[in-house]
């Protein structure tokens, strides 16, 4: 009876706020509206939050591994004092893009709870397979996040190393995309890359000079 009870006054004070809303649309609307504001601005805070190298960093996996990797690269400390972080590299800017991003990075959480990687012994066994789903999603993208601030349209080749200058000529007459070649500029190369040797076989097939990954390498012919 008691149940009954509160379900009845239940069912009144919902009938009594539906009639309210009704006859009073004005603050209906400015409810929703509140209510919807207060939802965005929860999700831009929430995106904001997560889109910088220090959140990126919390988790000692990152930090001890491929941070310590990235600190030694051009992106990080170069002559002209340009710095790009992880989330330039790694989080798509457009918004709509950053928001499928975070939520595949769910799976990430996900292995950070069970503790997939969280030794160096862990993260190096792993290497190659995490270095493969990036390398795979760039070729997708067109290395997106690379032409955030890099295009073959903008470059001076005449201003760059002859290896240089003809592997971007090459990248542009072939249309090739950024992750192709630099696969290596951040972080470092799994020591099992390449075991099978498919890669070496089509820079053969292709005939592309060791240059293209390997700098300073002297140009030769197959």
């Amino acid at each position: 009876m008691e149940y009954k009870a509160d379900e009845r006054r239940g069912r009144k004070q919902w009938g009594k706020l539906f009639r309210y809303s009704v006859t009073h649309p004005g603050f209906t609307i400015s409810m929703f509206l509140m209510t919807g504001l207060v939802f965005w601005g929860s999700v831009n805070w929430g995106m904001d939050m997560t889109n910088s190298e220090s959140f990126c960093i919390s988790c000692h996996e990152m930090e001890q591994n491929v941070y310590q990797e990235y600190k030694k690269t051009i992106h990080y400390s170069n002559r002209t004092g340009v710095r790009a972080t992880c989330p330039d590299c790694h989080v798509p800017k457009e918004w709509g893009h950053m928001v499928k991003r975070k939520i595949g990075a769910t799976n990430e959480l996900f292995h950070k709870i069970i503790g997939t990687v969280d030794t160096p012994e862990k993260f190096e066994a792993k290497r190659l397979k995490l270095a493969e789903y990036v390398w795979e999603t760039m070729k997708e993208n067109d290395s997106h996040e690379c032409r955030n601030c890099h295009a073959f349209n903008s470059m001076q080749f005449g201003k760059q190393k002859r290896t240089s200058q003809q592997a971007h000529k090459r990248a542009v007459e072939e249309k090739r995309t950024c992750i192709d070649c630099h696969m290596g500029i951040a972080h470092k190369i799994a020591k099992d890359f390449d075991k099978d040797l498919k890669l070496h076989d089509g820079f053969k097939r292709d005939k592309r000079p060791c240059a293209d990954c390997h700098k300073d390498m002297q140009q030769g012919e197959w």
